[in-house]
């Protein structure tokens, strides 16, 4: 099955963004890969982008504005909201509290980002095998 659209992720990190490049491109996923190191540069993109990304993958805590504040701008936002794009949390981040609050803002999924190579693969290939199956409301646009 082909899926369409950009996997954007949102990661202050460079040695993790080469983590998760590296990851996409060994399990052959055919989706363009987007980077982002905030959120007001990742919200700016998604209110002008005209194709529909596939999946968000976002870190939590970064500067300017990190992805708690992303996703509740995304929710407030009617365009955004109603391309239902999966945003799932892929951070260090693992303070009861944090998971919560960001629970409560209607999210897809939270990630604890892995130390290894294998570990944070099995958890990327996860992730876009279930999305990649998931049925979508755009799909049917």
């Amino acid at each position: 099955m082909s899926v369409k659209g950009p996997i954007i992720s949102i990661e202050d990190d460079f040695d993790d963004q080469f983590l998760i490049r590296s990851v996409v491109e060994e399990l052959q996923i055919p989706n363009p890969l987007i980077f982002f190191t905030n959120g007001l540069e990742a919200l700016l993109y998604l209110e002008t982008a005209t194709e529909q990304p596939f999946v968000i993958l976002c870190d939590i805590n970064m500067p300017v504005m990190n992805g708690l504040e992303l996703r509740n701008r995304i929710e407030e936002n009617e365009y955004l909201r109603k391309k239902s794009i999966p945003f799932i949390f892929l951070s260090t981040a693992d303070n009861p509290h944090i998971i919560s609050t960001a629970y409560e803002s209607t999210i897809q999924g939270f990630f604890k980002k892995e130390n290894s190579f294998d570990d944070l693969k099995k958890r990327i290939k996860i992730i876009f095998e279930y999305w990649q199956s998931c049925l979508h409301p755009n799909n049917y646009a």
